[in-house]
């Protein structure tokens, strides 16, 4: 498994991640985990479609304003 990303807020409770992992069924390679150890598995063609969204501006309504 290999890390692609961190995702750091400001709440000092951890940090979400995302891996990659090529060796898992297609269905799983792709794996978020949030602050508290918990995991979204997901197949590539899924993620890229949240990241279609998020290029798109179609998520841009979720992101929080500082």
């Amino acid at each position: 498994m290999r890390s692609i990303a961190r995702f750091c807020g400001s709440c000092n409770c951890g940090c979400p991640e995302l891996f990659v992992d090529h060796s898992a069924p297609e269905e799983r390679q792709v794996i978020i985990t949030d602050d508290f150890g918990q995991r979204v598995e997901m197949s590539l063609d899924q993620f890229n479609s949240i990241v279609e969204a998020a290029k798109s501006g179609s998520l841009d309504s979720l992101a929080l304003v500082h």
